[in-house]
């Protein structure tokens, strides 16, 4: 059966993924007179005197805004809102799926960051938590960052930090299998967008001391000609030798290689020329860096990608759905660096060490433990870093 043509079926089938449910039961006139009018007057009166009563009366105690404006859509690119709004649909059933999280796509028509962060801050009155999905490098980085500083609550764009978090917890579990610290290791990696550079901020807080990112151009350091704003903050604070090349060049001696860049930038001569039994993370989609049997033939003893036809699928639906139950649960303002910290540690967790092995280092995405590990970790993180509300 041609998959394509299979999918668009299914999709016309359904005519959407996600649809809008009661609890409350109208079956009778008594039952509409308290559910709307003249009843509902009451908890609106409630709300009036106390606006954080609105987590108790309406929904807005499990609903996420599931954010988007089409310009970075998988690996599609810029394909526009209503294109992007099939995987914001998808997003939303792995919310609820994975998390009992109810989700609720918001596609918009511009590009113009101050229009995006003006007309998400006044919609996050009705909402629980915030989830960016698909938006372009670097305007993603100041869209979460401006919307972070006037909404109280969690802004999370899971393009950076979901990526981020499940690669740590991958790491993590590789390092155990590998016997190696993250303070001693030398990592590279190959892409500066959204993902690359949350990977890097977020290994650095665990530990990591000798990173190197790397975009087009090859190694980013500091005093490097063309670099954005958000590549000179790191540039900054990581490859403080100023190591200069290209991929080839920066790639030799390093334990580690992330990939979240582009098809077959990772060769097998790089890869042996990397320090003794490397762990390799190609996680390009749907084609990665390096084929995993390509990776293992030139001398990697670790190997994750981003699909689910191979072994150790590093994917953010490990992470998000039990991240937004434990920020929801104890109604947080924020998802700090604690929290993800948190997601990743318990994530690597779920597998005991005893059963790591070079092909399972992370956990299943349909494993049962997951979602409480992870939203467990997340509440009890809220509540020592003091943004828990609840």
């Amino acid at each position: 059966m041609d998959k394509k043509q299979f999918a668009l079926d299914k999709h016309r089938e359904w005519a959407g993924k996600i649809e809008v449910v009661t609890r409350a039961p109208i079956t009778n006139r008594e039952e509409l007179a308290v559910a709307y009018t003249p009843g509902v007057a009451e908890p609106c009166l409630e709300i009036s005197k106390d606006v954080d009563l609105s987590y108790v009366y309406t929904r807005r105690s499990n609903l996420v805004a599931v954010i988007t404006d089409g310009t970075a859509v998988l690996g599609l690119g810029d394909i526009g809102p209503e294109a992007g709004m099939p995987v914001m649909e998808g997003k939303c059933a792995l919310f609820k799926t994975f998390g009992d999280v109810d989700a609720f796509p918001l596609c918009i028509r511009s590009k113009d960051v101050d229009e995006i962060v003006k007309t998400v801050s006044l919609l996050a009155g009705s909402f629980g938590g915030i989830n960016l999905e698909d938006i372009s490098a670097p305007r993603c980085f100041e869209i979460e960052k401006r919307l972070k500083e006037v909404c109280d609550i969690p802004v999370f764009h899971d393009d950076q930090h979901g990526t981020a978090i499940v690669t740590m917890a991958a790491m993590l579990n590789a390092l155990k299998l590998a016997g190696k610290k993250i303070e001693d290791i030398s990592v590279v990696v190959n892409g500066s967008g959204a993902a690359g550079i949350a990977i890097t901020k977020l290994l650095m807080s665990k530990g990591l001391k000798k990173v190197i990112l790397c975009d087009r151009k090859g190694a980013i350091y500091e005093g490097r000609d063309g670099l954005n704003p958000i590549k000179e903050e790191m540039a900054k604070i990581s490859n403080l030798e100023k190591k200069a090349g290209s991929l080839a060049d920066v790639v030799k001696g390093a334990d580690v290689f992330i990939g979240v860049s582009a098809p077959g930038s990772l060769t097998q001569e790089m890869v042996r020329t990397m320090a003794k039994d490397p762990i390799i993370f190609a996680m390009a989609n749907p084609v990665p860096e390096i084929m995993p049997d390509e990776a293992a033939a030139a001398g990697a003893k670790i190997i994750g990608t981003g699909r689910s036809d191979f072994p150790n699928q590093i994917n953010n639906v490990l992470a998000f759905p039990g991240i937004f139950r434990g920020a929801l649960d104890v109604r947080a303002s924020d998802i700090n660096d604690e929290m993800k910290i948190a997601a990743a540690e318990a994530i690597a967790s779920v597998i005991p060490e005893s059963e790591l092995r070079p092909d399972y280092i992370i956990p299943d995405s349909f494993d049962p433990r997951v979602k409480d590990a992870v939203a467990n970790a997340v509440k009890a993180a809220a509540i020592r870093t003091g943004v828990a509300r609840k």
